[in-house]
């Protein structure tokens, strides 16, 4: 690609609509400094100097998409619950639509709490539910996607797979149907619960860790040729189009019809990997709804990922970065 296609392509995403589907979850921060030990029990005290809520999971997919000048439109399920409102506001905050959001008796608002003390993580405390949601609940949301292909033009759908009950194999299976119907490429971030059920998608972006689990095989990361006939097998057994597989520090192998590569990973000053997921599916599907071929769309995606791991915590990819280094590494 030459510099002029490189920002016409990323000047392109400011026209796309993305549907988001997925697991949305509060990313709170405690930050502090530790001193001394508790007289109560062998535990390291936290002195709290600063907190914060920022969204997380398939809400940073949709922080991701924004920040790439897209349109992201979000479908997913909240507790009705003390943090529905803190998530709401947040959303509102950030400039993003809830109109998709459905709130539920059933189930909590999924929240993330990360301690950390000069720069580094010491806990993390998780309160959620990974039951599935109920037929009602998804029924609502299937009739809320439906309006949302119907009155939006949709240019690609996003499934955010955190395991956290909303995606099932018959929410997926109706969705692809619906996006078929309507020529929409689907990309999807999986997890193992539902990793089998993705046919036929566009864009599959498992990392290593949630191939082996998905398979069912033992890889190690260094193993290639495993990785590649995985991937293969993968591929031709759930007839997808693009296969990423993020390899950490590795880099992104990338499988397509025309395509089979390892891109590298670039040297950075790696602080956190919070996100960096949520990032490359968001950059790969903007990507493909753009029509940039899969191993500009690997190598793009891969230096996004990279970027945000320079970052602190869960923090959407700077376009204008992106764009110089893309120019720098592919024109």
């Amino acid at each position: 690609m030459t510099a002029q296609e490189i920002e016409k392509a990323f000047e392109s995403f400011n026209n796309l609509n993305v549907l988001v589907i997925g697991d949305v979850m509060i990313d709170s921060y405690m930050w502090g400094k530790v001193d001394r030990i508790s007289p109560e029990a062998p535990v390291p005290i936290l002195a709290v100097h600063k907190k914060e809520n920022r969204l997380g999971g398939a809400a940073n997919v949709a922080l991701n998409v924004q920040s790439l000048g897209a349109n992201p439109i979000v479908h997913a399920i909240i507790g009705d619950d003390d943090r529905t409102e803190v998530y709401l506001e947040l959303m509102n905050e950030c400039g993003l639509s809830t109109e998709g959001i459905l709130t539920s008796v059933n189930r909590p608002t999924t929240v993330k709490t990360r301690i950390l003390s000069g720069g580094n993580q010491m806990l993390r405390v998780d309160e959620e539910t990974v039951k599935g949601i109920d037929a009602e609940d998804q029924a609502t949301i299937l009739k809320s996607i439906q309006s949302s292909i119907e009155n939006h033009k949709i240019d690609v759908i996003i499934f955010e797979d955190y395991d956290k009950g909303l995606i099932s194999k018959s929410l997926i299976e109706a969705v692809v149907s619906m996006a078929k119907s309507s020529n929409i490429p689907i990309a999807v971030d999986p997890k193992k619960n539902n990793f089998s059920d993705y046919s036929g998608v566009d864009l599959f972006k498992p990392n290593l860790k949630e191939l082996k689990e998905g398979l069912k095989v033992d890889i190690d990361a260094t193993n290639i040729k495993a990785i590649k006939d995985a991937v293969k097998k993968l591929k031709d057994t759930q007839q997808l189009g693009c296969v990423l597989v993020t390899l950490s520090e590795l880099g992104i192998y990338v499988k397509s019809g025309d395509t089979d590569e390892i891109v590298p990973a670039h040297i950075r000053d790696i602080n956190d990997v919070s996100g960096a997921g949520d990032t490359v599916i968001s950059v790969a599907a903007l990507c493909l709804a753009a029509g940039i071929n899969s191993l500009e769309l690997a190598s793009i995606s891969n230096l996004a990922g990279g970027i945000v791991c320079e970052k602190v915590g869960v923090a959407p990819i700077d376009k204008a970065q992106l764009l110089k280094e893309t120019i720098s590494l592919l024109a």
